[in-house]
């Protein structure tokens, strides 16, 4: 089986990346490795896959993994309409797992245009190559933060998401309705990842659990929005994977009239204050935080907590406690700092 995973250079797709090589399928992994956040990061993520700089500097090379017979990594733009489909007549995929995208809630803010060419242009041009290439399944990075500031705790999939609260959140609630769309249109089964604040790992350095680590290592105060009345759904990333793992093999299926079209949550079903995940990670690096307590910051929500009950029916269960991931983290983040 053949999986193309774009994004594959970024934090979940390069964990993905990993565990399906390791499983013996054939990726193809493409990334535009934008400067978003430090491409060091991106290019070690791809280097510990086998992929060396010098040869994923360039675009439209195809690298042959020095470590993995069964991966190659192309630098692309999914922007790249003409670029895309050649890839996609090449390579005859089976499966698709689109994790590309520009991320990022409070960047969205500052920098709108890049969120509409990449997760808009560039979601369509995935959607038009899965039509027209036979695409068995498509697999696609959603967001928790579809569901805005709702009330209703834990989120479920069939709760309303009508009202997003930033543009990035706005982004990934049209990519599910354009997915719904080919789905009912041509018949592609398509899922969607509704994912909840995933850390672990290779983590990106722009998201609190790196931003806290960093600070909390360099002696700078970190910055804690409203007043530390928050709480995240915490995701350890192997929990992740084995979710993505679980929703690539279960593709949806046409009944009656519903389109092959399903919306997943995947989190740890157990949210965590924000200041008892601090606590955790002063306590993994043996360091108390400066603090320094701002304001609900635009785009912000209070709390996530997601309903995990139908990953579950399918297998799922996410095991790994705070404590345990937090550990794991802060080890590989002491390990790549010492590297650099």
């Amino acid at each position: 089986m053949r999986i193309l995973i774009t994004g594959a250079a970024g934090f979940i797709g390069y964990h993905l990346c990993r565990r399906l090589l390791k499983k013996g399928f054939e990726v193809v992994g493409i990334d535009n490795i934008n400067n978003y956040y430090d491409i060091r990061l991106k290019y070690a993520r791809l280097n510990d896959l086998g992929v060396i700089r010098k040869d994923a500097e360039k675009y439209h090379f195809e690298c042959k993994s020095k470590i993995f017979t069964n991966f190659n990594f192309i630098r692309l733009n999914l922007e790249d309409k003409e670029q895309l489909f050649s890839l996609f007549k090449e390579k005859n995929f089976d499966i698709v797992c689109n994790l590309a995208a520009q991320a990022g809630v409070r960047y969205s803010i500052e920098n709108p245009d890049v969120y509409i060419q990449s997760n808009i242009v560039g979601f369509l041009n995935i959607l038009e190559c899965c039509r027209n290439f036979k695409i068995k399944h498509l697999v696609y990075a959603s967001s928790s933060s579809v569901y805005g500031s709702n009330q209703k705790i834990p989120f479920t999939e069939e709760d309303n998401v009508d009202r997003p609260i930033s543009l990035y959140a706005a982004t990934k609630k049209s990519n599910e309705l354009m997915a719904h769309t080919y789905s009912h249109l041509y018949n592609i089964p398509t899922t969607g990842l509704r994912f909840f604040t995933v850390y672990g790992p290779w983590g990106r350095p722009d998201m609190a659990p790196m931003l806290f680590a960093d600070a909390i290592s360099n002696n700078r105060p970190i910055k804690i929005f409203n007043n530390g009345n928050m709480s995240r759904d915490f995701t350890y990333i192997d929990d992740i994977i084995n979710g993505v793992e679980i929703i690539l093999q279960n593709p949806p299926v046409k009944s009656n009239f519903k389109p092959p079209y399903k919306l997943s949550n995947i989190g740890n079903g157990n949210p965590q204050s924000l200041m008892d995940f601090i606590c955790v990670i002063e306590k993994s690096i043996g360091k108390e935080a400066v603090k320094e307590f701002m304001p609900m910051q635009p785009g912000d929500v209070l709390q996530t907590w997601a309903d995990i009950t139908e990953l579950e029916k399918l297998g799922y269960k996410s095991s790994t406690k705070i404590e345990e991931g937090v550990q794991k983290f802060i080890s590989w983040y002491k390990r790549y700092h010492l590297s650099k």
